[in-house]
């Protein structure tokens, strides 16, 4: 079990857990992990989100790949898909996105991207937790003239925007309506400033709200994990579609105009179609987690599209789109990933391509969110022995209840267990047509799984 790294690099509170210390030797393994092969100095870039650790938390990273001899190129306040693309654009060694994603401000993370834009695997994270923990972070000092610079680049976010324009400003101006007007809210987090600039340059108009951080009010209310003050806002303000990012920018969600959800699955499959009928969705193929809703699955069955689905991370998508070729993939959250642009989810891009559907087809967001009916779901989790938590595979009367429940559905239904990966807790998931009934059925579940783990 891995010490530091957690399914999304490392994500602690800021200058208690996520210490100083600990950020400078992260940094000081990190750099020669990803740079041990090269044969030059490592540049590195270092962007960050909008909470009031960040200047903290950079200060050290910096520190740490200086030590080492690395140089490093700061990019400031910028979504993390932004660090992915200008990482291999400009060629840097490596890169780091400072961000708690998500979570309230007192959070903070660590994401490490590698020289082709994506985040590391797990086994790049281990080898970075073994050097730190091994005594050798002392022998990788650099001396004299070895020891590396820093620069501020706050000016290759223009870089970012220029992606945007590049690749959707011809079929944007094409379809665009006046009346089209969207509603952003960018959870005072990496978007705040950049989102604005690329609807600007786009001629989207739009109506923004959250954009005003002050380090502690990042997703306070707001963004992808709080949609009720946009869909308020959309409704109120009679908007066309309103967009939801996240913290540091790497999702997005939207509510159609009559103020529904469209979720992360709804995106795939509208995006899909939109992909297909140009002919570029790669091998009529969605590639999403098991998390994602049974109506997808039902989606992609009746229009004639492949579903994989991955275990839960977006960089296991992320691996089974590389593996096999395919551009379209991406989890309920918001996460979506289209390979054709960027390796990573990219909220700015997930909510062009979604406008761009909307406005090619002529079609309000409340029929393209139509196009998925959303099974309803319940998750309840499961309190058991931590040395047991994988045993539920084995026990013949959990297996014998999840069967018989399956059969009962007759494929409008589906259960899903799982183990967490950091607690000691069993994920109970069912999907079915009635809320009340599956509620009771997982209920009934962690129960029969608590009891039988204890």
């Amino acid at each position: 079990m891995r010490k530091y790294f957690g399914t999304d690099g490392i994500r602690r509170i800021a200058n208690t857990e996520l210490t100083p210390n600990l950020v400078f030797n992260v940094a000081k393994a990190g750099a020669y992990v990803l740079s041990k092969h090269t044969d030059h100095t490592p540049t590195i870039l270092i962007g960050r989100d909008t909470r009031i650790s960040g200047t903290l938390i950079e200060s050290a990273m910096v520190a740490g790949f200086l030590s080492y001899g690395a140089n490093v190129k700061l990019l400031g306040v910028i979504p993390t898909p932004a660090v992915a693309y200008l990482t291999r654009k400009l060629k840097a060694d490596a890169s780091v996105v400072i961000s708690a994603s998500h979570n309230t401000y007192e959070f903070n993370g660590i994401k490490f991207f590698s020289n082709k834009g994506m985040k590391i695997p797990d086994t790049l994270e281990e080898e970075i937790e073994e050097v730190m923990d091994s005594g050798k972070l002392d022998n990788l000092t650099a001396v004299g003239d070895k020891i590396g610079i820093s620069e501020y680049a706050l000016d290759l976010i223009d870089e970012y925007v220029y992606f945007f324009r590049k690749n959707f400003d011809d079929d944007i101006s094409k379809y665009n309506r006046d009346d089209f007007v969207v509603g952003i809210d960018t959870a005072n987090g990496a978007t705040y400033s950049v989102a604005e600039k690329v609807f600007k340059v786009l001629g989207i108009k739009y109506k923004i709200i959250n954009n005003n951080p002050d380090g502690i009010n990042i997703n306070e209310n707001c963004g992808s994990t709080h949609l009720d003050g946009l869909k308020k806002f959309v409704v109120d303000n009679k908007l066309s579609l309103g967009i939801a990012y996240d913290g540091d920018g790497d999702r997005c969600l939207a509510i159609d105009e009559k103020g529904n959800e469209i979720d992360g699955d709804k995106l795939m499959a509208i995006i899909s179609q939109n992909l297909r009928t140009k002919g570029k969705l790669s091998k009529d193929t969605i590639v999403a987690t098991v998390m994602s809703n049974l109506g997808l699955n039902k989606f992609a069955r009746d229009n004639g599209l492949e579903l994989l689905q991955t275990k839960v991370g977006d960089r296991y998508v992320l691996e089974e789109m590389l593996k096999n070729g395919f551009n379209l993939g991406g989890e309920q959250s918001g996460h979506v990933i289209l390979l054709d642009y960027n390796p990573t989810g990219d909220g700015i891009l997930t909510s062009l391509m979604l406008i761009k559907s909307i406005l090619e087809e002529n079609k309000k967001a409340s029929e393209l969110g139509n196009m998925v009916k959303i099974y309803p779901q319940v998750l309840i989790n499961a309190h058991v022995n931590p040395s047991k938590k994988y045993d539920y595979e084995n026990d013949k009367e959990i297996k014998d209840a999840i069967e018989k429940l399956e059969k009962e559905f007759a494929g409008n239904g589906r259960v899903l267990i799982r183990p967490s990966g950091t607690e000691p807790l069993v994920r109970v998931m069912i999907e079915g047509e009635e809320q009340e009934y599956i509620t009771k059925k997982a209920k009934e579940m962690a129960e029969m799984i608590e009891n039988r783990l204890k």
